[in-house]
């Protein structure tokens, strides 16, 4: 009998073994405001994560993901462009042979530039744009007319978003172009009735020639963060917020904190988005990364409304050597 319950002893032992081994080589990617960009086959993560820049993962399939080669996998790393802290909310796009990421430092709004989405990133001149007061979450969208255009958050009087026109060579705003988009004004969009609303982590998409302003409200740190989206058929507005608002939430996908990302097209031809949860319904940080395919589905009126696949959802992982 002894060998008998030596033997499960060692099964057990080696069951468990394996299991810490397994955990160890995955786990859930924690990056808060993500962005996923797409280029070449490959698929480039970035996100809030340090106040030492930004890091990046690379991925060829959306399924497990490996931080950067190297010794510190950082994409931009501070002193290599504007900010000293709270390295937050990256965007990265490319034109022609230049890639660029549009970041958030010191409550600021800056642009860097690599020769690689890996990177470094970075400035010959370590300054942010211009614009008053503190400014956050930039999104550049580039119009069919080749116009550019910065989506950002001002804070003011709440986390209120804006729009304003961009040079053509990204390297500042035209100042008189600039203003609002959108506050929070809906029971949904400030469920804890604060008297700062908070609006923010813009991204745009255009189809059929209206635009489509897609948000995060709430604290993040409050549950009830959540994504909706407004419509336009100009980019600089007005604004009609979506009736069906929120599209993502803690209701729909039963874990707290659903919200700030950017939506990417994967290498299928799939509308996607990436965004961050809290790390779970008792816990805020480190935000944990999710992604959640979408489509656009035609309606009676002739036009289309976002429809969210929420059996898609799935956390991101990390694959650990």
């Amino acid at each position: 009998m002894k060998y008998i319950y030596a033997f499960f002893f060692c099964f057990s032992l080696c069951f468990i073994s394996e299991k810490i081994v397994a955990q160890k080589l995955n786990d859930t990617l924690y990056l808060a405001d993500p962005t996923i960009f797409v280029d070449k086959g490959n698929y480039y993560l970035y996100g809030t994560s340090s106040d030492q820049g930004f890091l990046v993962y690379v991925s060829k399939d959306l399924k497990t993901w490996k931080r950067k080669p190297g010794i510190d996998g950082f994409a931009l790393k501070k002193g290599d462009a504007f900010g000293n802290k709270g390295f937050w909310a990256p965007q990265v796009f490319k034109r022609k042979n230049t890639y660029y990421m549009a970041y958030t430092a010191d409550e600021q709004i800056a642009v860097a530039l690599s020769k690689s989405p890996l990177g470094p990133f970075k400035q010959e001149t370590l300054k942010a744009i211009s614009g008053t007061g503190k400014q956050i979450d930039p999104f550049v969208f580039t119009d069919t007319d080749g116009k550019n255009y910065l989506y950002h958050v001002k804070l003011d009087r709440g986390n209120r978003i804006f729009v304003t026109e961009l040079k053509a060579d990204f390297s500042d705003i035209i100042p008189e172009t600039t203003q609002p988009c959108l506050a929070g004004t809906e029971p949904w969009e400030n469920t804890a009735k604060t008297d700062w609303p908070v609006t923010e982590g813009p991204t745009v998409l255009k189809k059929n020639g209206l635009y489509y302003l897609f948000y995060s409200a709430n604290d993040f740190r409050n549950p009830d963060y959540a994504v909706g989206y407004a419509t336009s058929g100009s980019p600089k507005g007005p604004w009609v917020k979506y009736a069906g608002n929120p599209v993502i939430s803690k209701k729909l996908l039963k874990i707290n904190g659903t919200g700030h990302g950017d939506f990417f097209t994967d290498k299928n031809g799939a509308l996607q988005y990436v965004f961050h949860t809290h790390h779970n319904n008792q816990k805020v940080s480190p935000r944990a990364t999710a992604i959640i395919k979408a489509v656009f589905v035609s309606d009676k009126n002739g036009g289309y409304h976002l429809q969210i696949d929420y059996e898609s959802f799935r956390f991101l992982i990390e694959e650990i050597n």
